[in-house]
């Protein structure tokens, strides 16, 4: 049996004005601070080992990984960053605020922007300050790799091919495994491990900063999960 924990990053300044974040690269509020403290407190407390962890390339997972490391007294472990655990990039609605775009143009369209599996948001233009392609992090990208806006059918085509070549053979060589990642990075990592319909999945929420179990089977098959919280 194998042992996988992902967090989603804590709270983000964004997350906390209800904005479309996307690719943007915000921090953490002194909330999430506090969110990943708590997530590294715990984990320490329940006497969880890392041998190798993975991170975006956006500073809010970064920083919410860096602080569980510190507080597990792990900094020492490799931590792999990569831009395939980024975010769902969600294209022209990126530093929107998702309460005045529903009152703009409905709340099932921003609804189905969200939630919808196979529906990308309005994409982004080349030419436009927020396309990934201006950012130093990506320059070295085939540019069919940089979106301009996905769905979360995009998200998990994005994150599979470093999950089945790299994060697949670490697991069952037995390296125990922490993810800090995004709510819509890790929604498709949950959906591909536990299955889940494209129907359902849109109901899936995952909280920020609170360590998500999964055990393992040797096909690498959930046969329990749970979160870490008091």
């Amino acid at each position: 049996m194998y042992t996988l924990v992902i967090v989603r990053h804590a709270q983000s300044e964004w997350n906390k004005k209800k904005l479309f974040t996307g690719w943007t690269d915000v921090g953490l509020t002194p909330e999430g601070l506090e969110e990943a403290r708590k997530a590294g407190r715990i984990l320490k407390e329940k006497e969880f080992e890392f041998d190798l962890a993975y991170t975006s390339v956006l500073k809010r997972a970064i920083k919410t990984l860096d602080i569980i490391l510190e507080e597990t007294d792990q900094q020492w472990i490799p931590v792999i960053k990569h831009w395939r655990w980024n975010e769902r990039h969600y294209g022209a609605l990126q530093g929107k605020n998702k309460e005045e775009m529903a009152a703009e143009v409905g709340e099932e369209k921003v609804h189905i922007w969200r939630r919808s599996y196979d529906v990308r948001p309005p994409l982004l233009e080349l030419d436009d300050g927020r396309y990934p392609g201006n950012d130093r992090r990506y320059t070295d990208l085939d540019k069919k790799d940089i979106p301009r806006g996905e769905c979360l059918k995009d998200t998990v085509e994005r994150f599979l091919p470093l999950w089945e070549k790299e994060v697949v053979p670490a697991i069952k060589s037995g390296k125990r495994i922490i993810i800090s990642a995004h709510g819509n990075s890790l929604r498709a990592l949950v959906k591909y491990l536990e299955n889940i319909s494209d129907n359902e999945i849109s109901k899936l929420e995952i909280p920020t900063g609170i360590p998500l179990v999964y055990e393992l089977d040797k096909n690498l098959k959930p046969t329990k999960k749970y979160y870490l919280q008091k």
